[in-house]
């Protein structure tokens, strides 16, 4: 009769690690189908953030470019002015007002676009904040996931363990994503780029 109930003692001990086991793994796989979604929709948005920062600094680029075309067309028209009859020198005094003007307007769209350019790398920065929270929380519960299986293979009790270790710590920096809570080990983060 000991040994009976022995063998049933051990089939149910079994039973529950499996069942640990296969409720852990419904879970964390849940947890990362709705983080992935997530991370999927961060990395779009990380693209377009960059996308027009790239566009804005161009556009900034072809303006510094033009006012300084205008700039050598006013110094040229400054060196004619003093070459030239007076009656011609009231022609190259409108031309150099027009190119004051227009440096002028130049040198408050590239101030404008440069702050602009600088907003859009300020998003991108902090949404890939976001994103290396998703990145390590994927990284851990698929670490997680993997010593589940071998856990329900061996029947391993310390595996279940460091599955759970890694799974929170997962859970934890998704919901960190998530939640846009300040939680970045930078140097996890930077060993792992």
């Amino acid at each position: 009769m000991d040994n009976s109930s022995d063998l049933f003692t051990e089939i149910e001990s079994k039973d529950r690690l499996n069942n640990w086991v296969a409720i852990s793994v419904a879970i964390l796989a849940a947890f990362m189908a709705v983080t992935k979604v997530k991370d999927d929709n961060l990395v779009q948005a990380m693209l377009q953030a960059k996308s027009d920062a790239v566009d804005t600094w161009s556009e900034y680029q072809a303006k510094r470019i033009k006012q300084h075309v205008l700039e050598l067309g006013r110094d040229q028209a400054r060196s004619l002015k003093a070459t030239v009859p007076q009656q011609s020198a009231t022609i190259l005094d409108e031309q150099l007002n027009h190119y004051e003007a227009e440096i002028m307007r130049y040198q408050n769209e590239e101030s404008e676009l440069q702050k602009k350019a600088r907003r859009f790398e300020e998003q991108y920065d902090t949404l890939n904040f976001r994103d290396d929270q998703f990145d390590l929380s994927d990284a851990s519960l698929s670490v997680s996931l993997a010593l589940l299986a071998v856990t329900a293979l061996t029947k391993k009790k310390w595996l279940l363990l460091m599955s759970f270790i890694l799974g929170g710590f997962g859970i934890i920096m998704g919901t960190a994503g998530l939640a846009g809570w300040r939680i970045h080990p930078g140097w996890l983060i930077k060993l792992l780029s």
